[in-house]
């Protein structure tokens, strides 16, 4: 060997040398050519442990440092009462096979995307997220019990996680409710308060007092001034019946005396028959006068909402001539559902209010149920009485009314305790914790926001009432895990459920 050749194997030799130091300095000072070089098992010990971070929103999302979530931008929160094993700065996070200083006990781990795929190992999907691990806790809260609803589970998170989804609860109480209607009505005149004014003698029309629509009379006053040669004939007779009674007055005969004077009542009252008012009856008794016209009188007070004559227009006997109409209390008209009607009674208390007065306030009450449907809009009409100041309401106007149906004292929640499911109502009774169990519930009376409840929560209890549409998916997911995992078991390593992936930080498919 030359002395060129010993010395190109003594730079080898010495490079392999600073290799092998420099690797090994690595292997122990660099935690990334570490975990290159020697993938830990999920359950090592000897991992440096670090908090887990998830999102309230997106339980799915877990991160071993603080941040935001990739998908709603919230900032992550600490799994409260759990730490993952760390990984160095610098590591991608991975599911932990378990925390560690922890009591907590990973059964297997889901897709974060589609819960019925299953994995025994921390795995990824598709898309490269890391698949949730499924605590030992979470399925053993996920059973049935004798209260829980089928398809239903027991939730529990912790209190941060509750503040930042906003969760809410409310204590149910013990308190009297009612189920309020509300309903559109069109005003209506008071039909036992119109009056027509018609002519019972051939005549014309000589003057006109009331000669507008709209004009307000009151009762007794002069509404028109009538010519007709009956009642001109009329009164002759009257006069002459009269002027006969005065001659009869002396006479010894009494058939003649009470003969003439029941010839005078018959010719009074005929001139009564014909609507002529009393004074001028009496007028006519005084001077003995016939007059030319008969002046006739307003039967009742109100407001002129029909006129069929003028002044010079030729009536004949039962023709309209003017329409009073009173005002001061009216009806109005409402369509009732079916499930309303049937709870409405005769005398109730109604309230009234209008778009066009939004101050008017008044109180009225039910006067008549009509007694058939309509086959149109299956609605029952109700009338109701209201009275009418200083003519607020007018007829054909649209007015709200509303009435209190069906109260009852009972146990109530507010009403956005409650989730519909169609068949079903659910609530979600606050045990304290961050526990929240699922109750099915029946519902009684619903009215001004509140629900009775008849059966599933007593009085003192605490209802979820903000936010509970979270807690329903969370206990959904959890139920159909406990399903499918038959309990409180792990999906058998022999027949794993959709697909999974080696241990080691974060195992790649």
């Amino acid at each position: 060997m030359t002395v060129k050749e010993g010395r190109i194997w003594a730079a080898i030799v010495v490079g392999l040398v600073v290799v092998g130091i420099a690797g090994t300095v690595a292997f122990y000072k660099v935690p990334a050519f570490h975990a290159l070089l020697h993938p830990h098992p999920a359950g090592d010990n000897a991992a440096k442990t670090a908090d887990q971070y998830t999102c309230g929103m997106h339980p799915f999302i877990l991160s071993d440092k603080p941040g935001n979530c990739p998908i709603c931008g919230m900032k992550l929160t600490k799994i409260e009462g759990s730490a993952a094993p760390g990984v160095a700065a610098g590591e991608k996070s991975a599911p932990a096979a378990q925390p560690s200083g922890g009591d907590r006990k990973i059964l297997f781990y889901r897709n974060p995307m589609n819960p019925g795929i299953t994995s025994q190992t921390p795995a990824k999907d598709e898309m490269g997220m890391d698949f949730v691990p499924v605590y030992e806790d979470e399925i053993k809260g996920s059973g049935g019990g004798d209260n829980v609803p089928d398809g239903y589970a027991t939730v529990q998170v912790g209190a941060e996680r509750v503040r930042l989804a906003g969760i809410q609860s409310a204590t149910a109480v013990r308190e009297t409710i009612s189920h309020p209607v509300r309903t559109v009505g069109i005003v209506l005149p008071d039909e036992r308060r119109v009056r027509r004014v018609q002519s019972k003698i051939d005549g014309w029309i000589e003057k006109l007092h009331a000669n507008f629509v709209g004009q307000l009379v009151t009762k007794g006053q002069p509404l028109l001034e009538i010519y007709s040669p009956e009642l001109v004939a009329s009164q002759r007779e009257y006069l002459l019946a009269r002027a006969g009674v005065e001659r009869m007055k002396d006479s010894p005969y009494e058939d003649a005396r009470e003969m003439s004077s029941g010839l005078a009542g018959a010719a009074r009252t005929r001139l009564i028959f014909f609507d002529v008012p009393e004074s001028f009856i009496a007028e006519l008794e005084r001077t003995g006068k016939v007059r030319r016209t008969v002046t006739l009188n307003a039967p009742a007070s109100g407001y002129v909402t029909g006129k069929e004559i003028f002044e010079g227009t030729r009536v004949m006997p039962g023709m309209d001539l003017l329409t009073i109409t009173d005002l001061s209390r009216v009806w109005i008209e409402a369509d009732l559902y079916e499930y309303e009607a049937q709870s409405v009674r005769v005398g109730q208390t109604a309230a009234l209010d209008t778009v066009a007065d939004p101050g008017t306030k008044l109180e009225g009450r039910v006067a008549f149920i009509y007694p058939t449907f309509s086959p149109e809009t299956r609605t029952l009409k109700v009338r109701f009485e209201f009275p009418n100041p200083r003519l607020r309401l007018k007829p054909q106007m649209y007015a709200n009314v509303s009435l209190d149906l069906r109260s009852v004292t009972g146990v109530v929640v507010p009403d956005s305790a409650l989730i519909e499911t169609g068949v079903r109502q659910i609530a979600f009774v606050d045990t304290g914790d961050g526990t929240f169990v699922p109750r099915e519930v029946k519902v009684g009376v619903r009215g001004n926001g509140k629900a009775q409840i008849l059966s599933g929560v007593k009085a003192g209890e605490n209802v979820a009432v903000g936010a509970n549409f979270l807690l329903d998916s969370e206990s959904k997911l959890r139920a159909a895990l406990t399903r499918m995992t038959g309990g409180a078991s792990a999906p058998s390593p022999s027949q794993p459920q959709g697909q999974g992936g080696h241990a080691g930080h974060g195992g790649g498919q």
